[in-house]
């Protein structure tokens, strides 16, 4: 229970010496037709939110200040001399003098200290951990197995002439996924987790949190803890985490929009942040390098495609950018594809040149990549040309060559917060302001056209509360990334449970566990191998683990 003021303590005391007074004169209906207050009982939370398993420290309390004027006047000599005064007003203005500089030099340092860094940074850099924890990170990192993450699918697996099968394959997912259950719970990162990724080593569950002050959060939910608690297991944090400060400033001007990691090397994940940055860290150097940077505009979202040399970077100004990340990163091409936010961007796993967004102003779109590459040559424009605008990019999609840059579109009714093609690179599955998660399903021969796609309804519609308001992560809906089981993805209810739906829109299984989670699970990812397996984390850095009961 909350301690009282002062205030609240001498009113309740007032109250129960006027009750007393009453109740003494025979005035029991006064007592009650004065509307005293009965005492409560406080209400019992049922979920009690896991706490951080690691305390800050209080600083000691600083020394007072003192004015120079009351220093000097107490070291003042009344019998000094006309030269050991001058000799010291000299010496005074000097201190004056070089305390001003370091003032000023201060105050650059922290000027510097709220831009985003640009160099590389090692373990030590981001974390503010001592050197044993750093080194623990460095061996947990070494340790992972190299895996490639996104393996080759068939965009015809899973296809059926007959509901029936398409019902055996759910019921099928059902078995498994009913099953899970909140098997492990941590505070990872300090402030609102905006994004994640689940590595793909089969053998551990090492999820990674992007939060709202650049910090990336590693978390091996399944480790053992080396202090075990048992006293508190209703709190008790699980698993071993570690906080990494990629972007900076710790402010909100660097929340991470995305996490990936790289599909041919799954020692090395990539970063976005709204500092206008996206960064590599590498498990095996510890190092968290630079590969990107425009220095104006939010980068709100990023893909990388499955051969893992190119990155497709989407913006707030409404355009992509496609770097070679072979290359240096100056050699970044930018195309304004709308003219509003660009919110997310994915590339088909399948066939690579086709491109999704998703903006705010209410459309879905599919481009060609080879198209829009090709600009520069059919529109005879300079070899240097980085940069293309709105007004260019129109003028290639109504000229000749430019027909068939735009393949698809789909209009919503409101903003189009994501849109992401599953892993056969066939069905999309979209979520909006409107309220509603659409799905599509779009059959090979389209692609091998080079007509636009045929336009038509999406497949289903389904109602879904996305009004997350101010203060929680926009909800997207994120494919299970295993080419090897029924198309199915994750998104957050707003009545703090997990859905997870297949890509016909039937809802396959609603996870919720009302006395260890009482917010909203805003940001899901799944295992990209093990399909009982699922992560969420909320507004708060908590940060939760789905999985069969051991």
């Amino acid at each position: 229970m909350a301690k009282l003021s002062a205030y609240e303590r001498e009113r309740e005391a007032n109250i129960a010496r006027n009750r007393a007074l009453l109740e003494q004169l025979e005035l029991k209906q006064a007592v009650e037709g004065l509307g005293f207050p009965e005492k409560q009982a406080p209400q019992k939370t049922k979920a009690k939110p896991v706490q951080p398993a690691k305390k800050v420290k209080k600083e000691a309390d600083a020394p007072r200040r003192q004015s120079a004027r009351l220093r000097s006047a107490a070291t003042l000599d009344p019998n000094e001399s006309p030269s050991k005064k001058r000799k010291r007003e000299a010496e005074e203005q000097e201190r004056l003098a070089k305390e001003a500089e370091e003032r000023i030099e201060a105050q650059e340092r922290e000027r510097l200290a709220k831009k985003p860094r640009h160099d590389d940074l090692n373990l030590i850099a981001l974390t503010d951990e001592d050197t044993a924890a750093v080194a623990s990170l460095s061996t947990e990192l070494q340790n992972i197995a190299q895996i490639r993450t996104r393996r080759p699918a068939n965009p015809e697996a899973f296809v059926f002439d007959e509901d029936s099968e398409d019902q055996a394959q759910v019921e099928e997912l059902r078995g498994k996924l009913q099953s899970l259950k909140v098997v492990a719970r941590a505070k990872v990162t300090e402030n609102r987790v905006y994004s994640a990724a689940y590595h793909p080593e089969p053998t551990k569950d090492l999820i990674f949190f992007g939060d709202k002050h650049g910090q990336l959060g590693i978390w091996d939910a399944r480790a053992p803890q080396e202090d075990e608690d048992e006293h508190n297991a209703e709190t008790q944090e699980n698993g071993k985490y570690w906080r990494l400060q990629v972007h900076w400033p710790a402010t909100s001007q660097s929340s991470i929009s995305s996490v990936k990691i790289d599909p041919i090397d799954s020692h090395t994940v990539y970063t976005s942040a709204y500092d206008c940055t996206i960064r590599a860290l590498s498990f095996t150097s510890g190092v968290s390098r630079e590969i990107f940077t425009n220095d104006e505009t939010l980068i709100s979202g990023m893909d990388v495609v499955p051969s893992g040399h190119e990155m497709w970077i989407s913006d707030a100004a409404g355009g992509v950018t496609h770097l070679d990340l072979r290359q240096d990163k100056s050699k970044g091409k930018w195309y304004q594809l709308s003219d509003q936010k660009i919110g997310s961007v994915s590339i088909n796993p399948s066939r690579e040149n086709f491109l999704l967004t998703a903006s705010n102003s209410k459309e879905l779109r599919i481009w060609d990549t080879r198209k829009l590459q090709s600009m520069i040559t059919d529109l005879s424009l300079d070899a240097s040309t980085t940069e293309f605008d709105s007004e260019i990019v129109s003028r290639f999609r109504d000229s000749k060559e430019g027909a068939g840059c735009l393949r698809g579109e789909w209009r919503h009714d409101r903003s189009v917060s994501s849109a992401y093609w599953d892993p056969r690179g066939r069905g999309i599955v979209s979520t909006s302001y409107d309220d509603a998660i659409r799905i599509w399903d779009i059959h090979s021969p389209a692609f091998e056209s080079p007509k636009p796609f045929p336009s038509a309804r999406p497949l289903c519609r389904i109602s879904h509360n996305c009004q997350t308001g101010k203060w929680l992560t926009i909800l997207r809906a994120q494919w299970n990334p295993n080419p090897d089981v029924y198309p199915h993805f994750t998104i957050a209810n707003m009545n703090h449970s997990l859905d997870i739906i297949s890509c016909k829109g039937e809802r396959i299984v609603r996870l919720s566990d009302s006395s260890k989670i009482t917010a909203v699970q805003a940001v899901t990812c799944s295992h990209p191998s093990v399909v009982e397996r699922a992560a969420t984390g909320n507004a708060s850095g908590r940060c939760v683990l789905w999985a069969p009961e051991t």
